[in-house]
Order: C-alpha cells, then sequence, then structure tokens
C-alpha cells in the first residue's frame, strides 16, 4: 500500500513542488488550500493529470475555528490516515506593519497561531488516527537569525517582526515534539529554507547574493531534496533536528 503524505499549503513555491515530487514518486498526496480552483494551475504546471487519482485536495482555512475537525471528518470518509506531514502552511494576510514599523498585536498572535498553534493541534490530531510516523515543518532561516538590514530598501516597513519571531518558536516546537512523540515512533524535523527565486525583484536578488557565501538564492527545485531526505529512512535516527538549507548565510 502507497504511504500517504499530506502536505498544507500546497499551492505555493514550496508546497506546489512537494506535491508534484511525492506524486510522481507513487505517494497518495493530501493537500489543503483555501481555494481548490489554485490546485488547476498546479496540476497544469507541473504536469500532474497522469497522477490525479493519487491526489486528494481539501478546501480548508486554518483560521476557522472547526477547521481541524472537518479536515479530520475528511480523512476518514476518505479512509485516509497519513504516515507523513508537511506544515507548510501560510499566510500572507499576517505579514503587516503599521505607519510606525511596528506589528499590530492581532497580526503578531495571528502569525503565531499559523506557525506553531495550528501545526501543533494538527500533529496531535493524526497521532490520533494511529498512522502517524513523521512530521516535517517548513520553517526559515529568519527562525535562526534575525534579518539584515542591507538586504532591505526600507528595513522598518519591509521586515516584520513577527514572522521570525513564530519561525523560531516553531524551530523549538519541533524539538519538543520530537521528545513528546518518540513514544509513538513519530519523528519530528524541521527544514529552514534561505530566499527562494521568484519572490523578489531583481534588485532584491542581487543584493541577497552579495550577503550569501554561495551568491545565490535557491531554485524551487531544491525545497525537494530536503524534504525527501526527512521522510525517508536515510533520517531514521534524526528526531527533533532543524536542518538549514540557505546557502550558508547562517554561517556569518
Amino acid at each position: 500500500m502507497n504511504k500517504v503524505i499530506l502536505i498544507t499549503g500546497g499551492t505555493g513555491k514550496v508546497g506546489s513542488n512537494l506535491v508534484a515530487h511525492f506524486l510522481k514518486n507513487s505517494w497518495t498526496v493530501l493537500s489543503t488550500t483555501r481555494n481548490a480552483e489554485n490546485f488547476n494551475e498546479v496540476v497544469k504546471k507541473h504536469s500532474l493529470e497522469a497522477y490525479e487519482d493519487n491526489l486528494f485536495i481539501v478546501e480548508v482555512d486554518f483560521k476557522n475555528d472547526n477547521a481541524i475537525q472537518d479536515l479530520a471528518e475528511y480523512l476518514v470518509e476518505q479512509k485516509l490516515r497519513p504516515n507523513v506531514v508537511v506544515h507548510n502552511a501560510r499566510s500572507l494576510d499576517y505579514l503587516k506593519i503599521n505607519e510606525r514599523g511596528r506589528t499590530e498585536v492581532e497580526d503578531l498572535q495571528m502569525e503565531f497561531y499559523m506557525a506553531v498553534t495550528f501545526p501543533y493541534l494538527l500533529t496531535n490530531c493524526l497521532v490520533d488516527l494511529g498512522e502517524l510516523e513523521n512530521v516535517v515543518f517548513i520553517s526559515s532561516m529568519y527562525g535562526v537569525v534575525a534579518p539584515t538590514p542591507k538586504l532591505y530598501e526600507d528595513f522598518e516597513s519591509s521586515s516584520p517582526v513577527q514572522y521570525g519571531v513564530a519561525k523560531a518558536a516553531q524551530i523549538h516546537l519541533v524539538k519538543e515534539l520530537g521528545v513528546r512523540l518518540a513514544k509513538n515512533n513519530t519523528r519530528v524535523n524541521c527544514v529552514s529554507f534561505g530566499g527562494i527565486k521568484g519572490r523578489t525583484s531583481n534588485e532584491f536578488q542581487k543584493r541577497y547574493q552579495e550577503l550569501t557565501p554561495q551568491g545565490k538564492m535557491l531554485e524551487e527545485s531544491e525545497v525537494v531534496g530536503p524534504v525527501d531526505f526527512l521522510v525517508s529512512e536515510n533520517s531514521e535516527n534524526m528526531t527533533g533536528q532543524n536542518i538549514i538549507v540557505d546557502g550558508g548565510w547562517t554561517v556569518w
């Protein structure tokens, strides 16, 4: 029987590449999105038409109080028990900075909810279903180090503090869950990516390249390898770890 992987936020750059990779490697892929129609573009971009029988899309908004219950009911209805979950979902809705260069309380709390609280609750829900073997969080180098002002044209209005704070908490959650879920034979790890091409202007990319040892941003396709490693038997003795994939950004 094929293994089942749940990838939250499957329509973004990271999520869509993971969906395509695991589908093409004979996994049953379950993915969440706030708009199921967006998956039409994912299927087209990655030529997934031949794999759609193994792709299950759940339209769910994590901000809703009943989101986990709805997802759990869908899993039971479809007789799907995820062996792996990749916590990748994110929202730009809360990455706001006010006119004083500060973060409003609601945006700080909701960014924390999306990065930490909801993944924690969802992981526990999947543990209760009984088949969860592996948990992978998609985090950021900004959960490890603070942003470099030189990267931004206007640092105060371009780099929201809530993003890095939530990602740092997320990385520590990985360590906590790695300990607490070991008794269930569930491994929990994390990948902290650096900047990925395609999300920024050419000017930003040039500044980024000058500030990182390898002199480049990540290609979209390069997000797959570290995640594939963490869900494979090659990492079976790893849990509670954060793999940093950032071209060397955090080493200086």
